[in-house]
Order: structure tokens, then sequence, then C-alpha cells
């Protein structure tokens, strides 16, 4: 049987007859690698498909399969769909495998298949995190033929696979973790759990720049792409979708890792309020609306004299373009001279915003922060910043004042001027 040599882009997962410097698809240089292909004939079928008219097909109400943890069922939209295939994302070490060996143990007929970790291993997590059920079904293969075989025999509900990226299959001449065994695979496994109308989740590692592992057509093949993110050395972690065909992508899970895992935290904005310092400069008050949740964080900003050179601008949670826009818009329309100070910008508790709601916010950081007078204490602010200088309206505005209110919140501050709001505020 003849061997072609195939070049796929490591990005997108583009393939090529022959290698070139750019690929053609996401236009990323010098992602193209080479890998040895059998060719293989592909006889044509002899069923003959159903083509269907759309008025004929009847919809089943499909019943959610719900776990253990309502975080975990909220950002997915109430539970896992049957049939569905879920992606889970995240840093090494930050908790995927502790969160779906608890969501495993409380589900019935379920199957974890690890490719990373021994039997014994698996066990001693169990054992750590004090987890009661002892009926769990453990599978350590990396076959995929065999894992297939498996689940077949046992037929469970849900499939847990740990990780995609040591999965391969003796059909594709190339490592496990390759562009081609990672999308082969996860193809096979996507067929095989809308035939078997079972539950797959795969674990993928992430890339430096946070995206998952492989070609990005991995993303396009699965139902949903989750990603828990956090710091490794904190407590907080953060459950967030960015592609689901069942729900909304834009609710998040907050969990707080303890002795026994991790635990759910059904009032996350008492969570990252818990050490707030009052009287501080450069530290404000703002909710955000994640999902059909609003969120209190606190917004701080450091301001201090560059030495040299341009001054730096950087962020954690919040993007750095934006600040800069903000930083213009003090200056010009405010008349704060920044132009030689280094800002700094920290979303406290590990939240990462891009809405516009926290513009009015971190403006006030700012100006906190560069005239040494801190804010009122049971002030909660929450606006987008025009470029002329006004406070335009955000969505949600009564749902975020009554989050605010619950945790003792009696000041609000709604559209004036930018400039009227920092002088009322801080009298500058």
């Amino acid at each position: 049987m003849p061997k072609n040599n195939i070049f796929v882009c490591s990005n997108c997962g583009e393939e090529y007859n022959k290698w070139q410097g750019k690929c053609n698809v996401c236009s990323e240089w010098n992602s193209l690698k080479e890998f040895a292909s059998t060719a293989k004939d592909h006889p044509a079928s002899k069923n003959i498909p159903i083509i269907q008219k759309i008025e004929d097909i009847q919809i089943s109400k499909t019943l959610r399969i719900s776990t253990s943890l309502h975080e975990f069922n909220r950002v997915l939209g109430g539970g896992i769909v049957p049939g569905s295939v879920i992606l889970l994302g995240g840093d090494p070490g930050i908790g995927k495998s502790t969160l779906l060996l608890q969501i495993a143990d409380q589900q019935k007929n379920t199957l974890y298949v690890s490719g990373e970790e021994s039997a014994e291993q698996i066990k001693l997590r169990h054992s750590r995190l004090k987890l009661a059920k002892t009926d769990l079904k453990i599978l350590t293969e990396i076959n995929l033929n065999n894992i297939l075989s498996a689940i077949d025999q046992e037929k469970p509900d849900l499939v847990i696979i740990d990780s995609i990226q040591t999965i391969y299959s003796e059909e594709y001449p190339s490592t496990p973790g390759s562009i081609v065994q990672v999308r082969e695979c996860a193809l096979r496994l996507q067929q095989f759990a809308k035939e078997k109308h079972i539950s797959i989740v795969l674990v993928g590692h992430v890339t430096k720049d946070g995206t998952v592992a492989g070609p990005r057509t991995l993303e396009h093949l699965v139902d949903v792409v989750l990603y828990l993110e956090g710091e490794r050395y904190q407590n907080t972690r953060i459950l967030r979708t960015t592609k689901n065909r069942f729900g909304a992508t834009d609710e998040i899970g907050v969990f707080e890792m303890k002795d026994g895992g991790l635990a759910e935290v059904s009032n996350p904005s008492e969570l990252f309020l818990a050490e707030r310092q009052t009287n501080v400069s450069g530290s404000v008050i703002t909710s955000l609306l994640e999902g059909t949740r609003a969120l209190l964080v606190e917004v701080q900003a450091l301001s201090s004299t560059a030495n040299f050179g341009y001054p730096q601008r950087k962020t954690n949670g919040f993007d750095v373009n934006r600040l800069q826009i903000l930083i213009a818009v003090l200056q010009k329309r405010v008349g704060m001279n920044l132009a030689n100070q280094d800002i700094f910008i920290n979303i406290v508790g590990g939240i990462q915003s891009s809405e516009p709601a926290i513009d009015l916010a971190v403006c006030l950081a700012i100006a906190s922060a560069f005239t040494g007078k801190s804010v009122n204490s049971k002030l909660c602010v929450y606006g987008e910043v025009g470029l002329s200088g006004e406070i335009r309206h955000v969505s949600n505005e009564e749902k975020r004042k009554k989050e605010a209110q619950r945790l003792g919140f009696d000041k609000f501050i709604t559209g004036k001027s930018l400039k009227k709001i920092i002088g009322e505020n801080l009298s500058v």
C-alpha cells in the first residue's frame, strides 16, 4: 500500500501535499508539520442516505443528565445532553481531573478512561477526596479500538477520556498527541457518541496562549468547549464555556479548591470581596454580568511615576488596549496628566472581563490611585465610558443594583460626565 507524506498545519489542521511557509487558511507562518500517512481507497457505500423534509422531522424532548455540581450544570445550560461530546481544557494542575472524578463519583453507570494515570493513582485521588462511590468503573488504556470495544461492552451513560492527547489509533502511523492522532481519535469518538447515544467528556491540554492543544478543528468536532481557569496557587477556579450547542455561552461556574476537591461557590460576590480593604486608594467595586448572574468584583489600580522610558501599562483580567483608550479619555476629557505614570490594573479573583460596564470602575480606580484619595466604601459603579467622556448605560442595571444592595452597597452612579463623577467622588 503506497505511503504519502502530508503536511498538516499545527494551528488549524489544514492538510497540504507539499510543504510551504504559510498556511493559506489561518495565515500562520512555519506551522506546517510533516506526517507519513497511508493512502486508503474508500469505496462508495451501498447504503443510500435518507433525505428528510424539515417539516417531517419530529423533535423529541431531550432529558439532560444532571450532575451533583450545580455550578457545572449552570455552565452547560442545565446538565449533560445524552450523546453530546464535551471538551474540557485547562492548565496542568488546575483541577480538571479532580472535577471530573467528582462528577463521575456521583453519576450512575460512568466509565472513567485514563491514559495518563494508573488505576492505583486514580484510587489514591479518590480516597484523598473522600468520595463515597465504590462501583466507579476505571479503564487505563490508550488504544482507541480497545476503548471503543470496552465502551460498547459496558454501555455506560457517561464516558470520561483523560486525556484526548494520550489516545492513539493504530490506523494512523503517528505518535499519540500528534495533530493527526488527536483529530482522528476525536472524530471517531464523536461519531461513536452520536451513534450509541453516549455522552463523552474529553480532557484536553492547553498551549501557552491558553487554547486547547492540537488542531483547531478539535473544537469544531465537539458540542461543548469548557475551560477551567484560575491561578494554580490560588483557591478560586472559574469554569466558563466558549461553545455550547445546547445553551448559552456566557454563564460561568465558580469553585473553590479545598482538601476535599472543588467546592461550589453559591455566592461568588462574597468570595471576591472577602479580603477587600476599605479606605484604600485605587480600589473600586463594580458589578459584572456573567450570564444570568451579577457578580461584584473589586477593580484595583496602581499609579507610580515612570523612572525612565515609555510608561508601562499592565493589566490582569482586563484588556490592555482598552486601558490605553481609557487613559487617553482621562487625560483629554478630565485633564489628568498620566503621560509619565506607570499604570497597573488588577481584577481581583482571577476574573477575566471584557464587558464595557467595567470601564467606569477602571477610570475611577486610576483616578483614585493617581490622586491618592479613596472612594466611598459603599459605592458600586458600572457604566461604559465614551470617547467624549460621557457615561453610557449598560444592560440589566436593576439586576446589578439588587446584587450590590444585597451586600450592603447603597451608593450608585448613573449616567453623568466622567469629569463630573471624578470631581464629586475624589474632589479633583
